[in-house]
């Protein structure tokens, strides 16, 4: 669990510009990255960017269902003989963040779309 208090308590019309600032902030760890990938084995935050797709707000929370846009590799053992390249992939899969008022204590889960 992590926090986004700027989230928790902006307003209906600055949730989503609030939400993409402070995920920039959030450690990657802390996001299902890895479990939601395709195609790679390791998840790369470095480029990662949302895009918010809904949102519900009620006294008791925000709920934000956001696509993740980042990238991965197939990490292989870097020896010399090693023939798999170490090539970056695209990925996106889509996670819904519950986030509480007034604290902001947020949980993240994948969307069944990316399961």
């Amino acid at each position: 669990m992590f926090h986004m208090p700027r989230t928790a308590s902006a307003s209906p019309e600055r949730v989503a510009e609030t939400f993409k600032d402070e995920l920039a902030r959030v450690d990657l760890d802390e996001l299902p990255l890895q479990q939601g990938m395709t195609r790679g084995s390791v998840a790369l935050g470095d480029d990662l960017s949302a895009m918010v797709i809904r949102t519900e707000s009620t006294d008791e929370r925000v709920r934000v269902h956001a696509g993740l846009f980042f990238s991965s590799l197939v990490a292989g053992c870097a020896c010399a003989n090693d023939p798999t390249p170490e090539n970056e992939d695209a990925e996106y899969i889509e996670a819904v963040f519950d986030i509480d008022r007034p604290d902001g204590a947020t949980t993240v889960t994948l969307s069944e779309s990316s399961q």
